[in-house]
């Protein structure tokens, strides 16, 4: 892997400094290689607790270092904690590889597994992307600890996406989210009186959920000169809808980013039902070319940001587990725009008149998709 900065690009076209804010540090990171490589040193120097949440563990070459880095840690006396997705890890986290951890002392959960009793309950999932070091550092984001993020593996076509690391009170909170979660205890969602400035936000339990949705419709209402998104998964339901195409008769630049090449297809169809509507209202939708756009992130006029793991659909706002991290750090902010713009150059806009123009086909998938958008 790298030793860059964890701000840099592989072409360096977005490098800048490490942003602070109080007692909370930030770093933003675009490339798996860098990000894993952060991750690992934090792992390696762990005085006490290494917790670890993803939606996706594999055994692959990426997979393989991080076995390596907890077994080592476990194996030292400390407190490692795996959590991974029962669902979305099911081909990639074999048994062997389960069992090599939890024979060096790592405590290994899979995630709702199957159950014949409870079958509803396989389809909520845990979408999270957490690492927690002795409760003074988090990671958090979209990447998934697998080769498909990292250039050094997986070549040109790894898949874009971002990650954040926090320290301080966040870090914390980070910490008795995922505490709270391993033993099966409910999260008590903050009121909004009671949140911080910068602050971390589950969707689960059912408080956490409505003000979820509540904050992501204020982030749109309140926008007024521009609300940029990126988002792998775009189904919005009527209520985002309304929001977006408010924002952008109000005068809001409202731009949304999706992948052209998507990793799944009913999604993308489901997605392009809602293209039409938005066009005409004047959202307008770029879709990125090069590879795969996985990364979850809003920011708004320069004042308000989210990084995490939900997308804009039924199922991240109703369904699955997720963690978001929403901040008013001006500089943060900055550098999800600058972000946004780079990935920008690398996207091609959809335009109204010749969406009109699609073939019946197209359409007839896009209703198929979005009959299915509470399922996918």
């Amino acid at each position: 892997m790298t030793s860059l900065s964890p701000w840099s690009n592989t072409d360096n076209s977005t490098a800048g400094p490490e942003i602070s804010a109080n007692t909370e540090q930030y770093a933003l990171y675009v490339e798996g290689d860098i990000l894993f490589d952060a991750m690992l040193a934090v792992i390696n120097n762990a005085q006490h607790q290494v917790w670890l949440a993803t939606y996706i563990f594999s055994g692959d070459e990426i997979g393989q270092q991080f076995v390596k880095a907890l077994s080592a840690k476990a194996k030292a006396g400390m407190d490692v904690r795996l959590t991974v997705d029962a669902l979305g890890s099911f081909f990639l986290f074999p048994r062997n590889l389960e069992k090599e951890l939890t024979d060096q002392g790592v405590k290994v959960r899979r995630y709702h597994r199957w159950s014949w009793r409870k079958p509803l309950r396989y389809n909520s999932r845990d979408h999270r992307k957490l690492l927690i070091v002795d409760g003074q550092q988090a990671f958090l984001g979209g990447f998934n600890i697998h080769r498909e993020c990292s250039l050094s593996a997986f070549g040109k076509e790894r898949w874009r996406d971002t990650h954040v690391r926090i320290t301080g009170e966040l870090a914390i909170q980070a910490m008795e989210l995922f505490a709270a979660s391993w033993e099966g205890k409910p999260y008590r969602c903050l009121s909004p009186r009671e949140a911080f400035r910068d602050e971390l936000l589950p969707n689960k339990p059912l408080k956490c959920r409505w003000r979820l949705r509540r904050i992501y419709r204020n982030m749109m209402n309140d926008a007024r000169r521009y609300l940029y998104v990126s988002t792998p998964y775009f189904v919005p339901d009527r209520l985002v809808q309304k929001g977006l195409v408010a924002a952008a008769r109000r005068g809001v630049d409202v731009r949304v980013l999706v992948p052209r090449k998507s990793d799944v297809l009913l999604v993308q169809w489901a997605s392009r039902a809602a293209y039409a509507n938005l066009l005409l209202n004047g959202v307008r939708i770029y879709e990125y070319l090069p590879r795969m756009l996985h990364a979850k992130t809003i920011v708004i006029d320069d004042e308000y940001a989210t990084i995490g793991t939900s997308n804009i659909d039924y199922r991240s706002f109703f369904l699955n587990h997720e963690l978001n991290l929403f901040s008013e750090n001006p500089y943060l902010c900055l550098r999800l725009y600058h972000q946004f713009n780079s990935d920008m150059k690398e996207a091609e806009e959809v335009h109204p008149k010749s969406w009109k123009r699609r073939p019946w086909l197209a359409r007839v998938l896009e209703w198929a998709g979005w009959m299915a958008r509470r399922w996918l």
